[in-house]
């Protein structure tokens, strides 16, 4: 009995999960640009600069088409994150531009990703909400605060799904607290934009 066989088998394994490691090693350093674009991405839109968010977005897909390459089998896990993030700036700009919002083809992400991304989505419409209520756009502010109610009454069913898509539960359950604070804003504000209105009329 020689162990010839199994120094062969182990050596074949040896160099296939050197590669594997190397590419982890790989996409876990070069898709945090990815996430940096998409967040400098998202934050240029909540400044009113769609233009520069629109053009880091644009740099983050073309890295994540690059990187998929790389990342073959199990490695895919490791472009949920990046992904993720691709998605909610997507359709954070599809929002803020009235477009429709990007379906995961068009995004070429996948399922778990665009599930995820437009969870968290859901959170970048309430600063939104709140900046336009702060600038007095009102009628804007509704507009995306419908959009984000419409878009968390899609999503909330997939909580069932927890232990596929991870977090998906914490997140719908995080969306729906936003969504109900939201609601009372917009509420009250239209009520103080009325009583404004009401006073306005008297004083004449």
């Amino acid at each position: 009995m020689t162990l010839k066989n199994v120094k062969s088998s182990l050596n074949k394994i040896a160099k296939s999960l050197a590669e594997v490691q190397d590419s982890r090693e790989f996409l876990l350093k070069n898709t945090r640009e990815i996430v940096i674009l998409c967040s400098k991405s998202i934050i240029a839109v909540h400044k009113g600069d769609v233009v520069n968010g629109k053009k880091d977005l644009i740099k983050a897909g073309k890295l994540l088409k690059l990187y998929k390459k790389k990342a073959t089998g199990d490695l895919r896990r490791y472009l949920i994150t990046p992904e993720q993030e691709y998605v909610e700036a997507a359709c954070l700009i599809a929002i803020v531009e009235q477009k429709e919002i990007p379906s995961d083809k068009m995004l070429s992400v996948m399922p778990e990703s665009y599930v995820l991304g437009l969870l968290d989505c859901v959170g970048e419409l309430k600063r939104q909400v709140f900046d336009k209520i702060r600038i007095g756009e009102i009628d804007e502010s509704v507009r995306i605060f419908d959009t984000m109610e419409n878009l968390y009454l899609q999503l909330y069913t997939f909580s069932m799904y927890d232990k596929v898509v991870k977090e998906a539960r914490r997140k719908v359950d995080v969306n729906r607290i936003l969504v109900d604070d939201v609601r009372s804003v917009i509420t009250e504000e239209k009520r103080r934009m009325e009583l404004i209105k009401v006073l306005q009329k008297l004083q004449k």
